[in-house]
């Protein structure tokens, strides 16, 4: 095998395992995705309710770049605003 085939099937190997993730962040898939059913039982352990809101664009984009600034979850960002907004 020459080098160039190897490095080939290298970055084909790379690829493969990433596209293989089970979840975000874990190449190979080594941990596997939880179902929605399971997933709706941990967030009602959690006490967690869906919420479903129609908001406008702009106000999402400003919520999802907050979100990515202080590196959190977008329900945790719209949690602690609704909190100040309710506290007022």
């Amino acid at each position: 095998m020459t080098p160039a085939e190897l490095q080939k099937y290298n970055a084909m190997k790379l690829v493969n395992q990433m596209k293989n993730t089970g979840t975000k962040g874990h190449p190979g898939g080594t941990v596997k995705p939880v179902d929605r059913r399971e997933q709706r039982r941990i967030d009602q352990a959690a006490g967690l309710v869906p919420f479903a809101v129609k908001l406008n664009g702009d106000l999402i984009k400003q919520i999802h770049a907050l979100a990515t600034e202080r590196k959190v979850a977008v329900n945790e960002i719209v949690a602690e605003l609704l909190q100040k907004a309710l506290k007022k």
